[in-house]
């Protein structure tokens, strides 16, 4: 019997997407599948949508919320009860691909035993579920943008984005290790790549096996925006961060992740969150002369999201 995995699908008002999302999960080819639904108290149609499912499938287990627990402590409830050795993290206005958890699992077959995560490419789709492009962008000779990392990834992860979430399969020590998702935070993905890239590694399997849906009530549409809650997170994983740099090269590549944070939460006037970042930066001996003006501007609360596209030509263009 191939290892059991262990697809943990978190709902909250997915109603509209959930039946095709589910359906891609019971159609997997894959043959040993333990299916975890965890609704966290949806005020749409989901859990009728869900109950009429494992009525139809009683191999489902679900879990069904009184209260609100949010993405990180919901998933580890389901975590915590599940048996899979392998793990992913589905949600359920997202779509697998039928042969995606085989090919994971054979990546995983052939890789040694300190790869912790396989991750791979995902096409982007529309809320209809019309194609919408790929998570990487393919040059001419072939190469990815934003490039993708194996092996050891921490200073990656530390510096820049470049996994989509939803393509990541998880090898259950990680996650033990780990102790789950950290509850306390607004948002999984980030926090997740840190603690676990410092002792595990990461593979990238150039293979298309997951669709993203794109909508406007998606957790990652609502980053950078006033008021964003998800920052505040950012801002405690970069301070776990800092605990757990090594090398110089590392503490680098952190600094290049608190400038672009700062600068972010700052022209999306979240004042207080660029406050600690820039703090954050000057402790790690990377505040120059432009870090410094941008300080200035946030003690003052001086508004210049007005400006905000000639900013980004500005220094992505440089």
């Amino acid at each position: 019997m191939p290892p059991l995995v262990s697809v943990i699908c978190l709902c909250y008002n997915h109603a509209p997407f959930l039946r095709e999302a589910l359906d891609s999960v019971l159609a997997q080819t894959y043959p040993n599948l333990e299916i975890i639904v965890v609704d966290d108290l949806s005020t749409d149609d989901s859990v009728a949508i869900i109950q009429e499912y494992v009525a139809l499938h009683p191999e489902i287990k679900f879990i069904q919320h009184t209260q609100n627990l949010g993405n990180c402590a919901s998933f580890n409830q389901a975590f915590f009860q599940s048996k899979g050795a392998y793990i992913i993290d589905f949600a359920t206005d997202d779509v697998l691909h039928p042969d995606r958890i085989t090919q994971q699992v054979k990546a995983f077959k052939d890789l040694p035993k300190d790869y912790g995560v396989v991750y791979t490419d995902a096409e982007y789709i529309s809320e209809n579920s019309a194609p919408a492009g790929k998570f990487y962008l393919r040059q001419a000779k072939g190469k990815l943008m934003p490039e993708p990392a194996s092996g050891d990834v921490f200073a990656d992860v530390l510096g820049r984005y470049f996994i989509c979430p939803p393509t990541m399969m998880i090898r259950r020590q990680v996650l033990e290790e780990l102790q789950g998702y950290d509850p306390e935070l607004a948002y999984e993905d980030f926090d997740f790549w840190v603690r676990s890239a410092r002792n595990w590694k990461y593979f990238f399997l150039d293979q298309t096996l997951c669709q993203r849906r794109l909508h406007a009530n998606s957790l990652s549409r609502q980053v950078y925006k006033p008021g964003d809650r998800q920052l505040a997170s950012t801002v405690k994983v970069i301070e776990k961060a800092i605990d757990l740099v090594w090398t110089e090269k590392e503490r680098q590549a952190l600094i290049q992740r608190i400038k672009y944070e700062a600068r972010h939460a700052y022209f999306t006037q979240n004042f207080p969150e660029a406050a600690q970042l820039l703090q954050l930066l000057e402790k790690q001996h990377g505040l120059t002369a432009r870090y410094k003006a941008l300080a200035w501007l946030t003690e003052q609360k001086i508004p210049l999201g007005f400006v905000r596209r000639w900013y980004q030509r500005l220094w992505y263009q440089k």
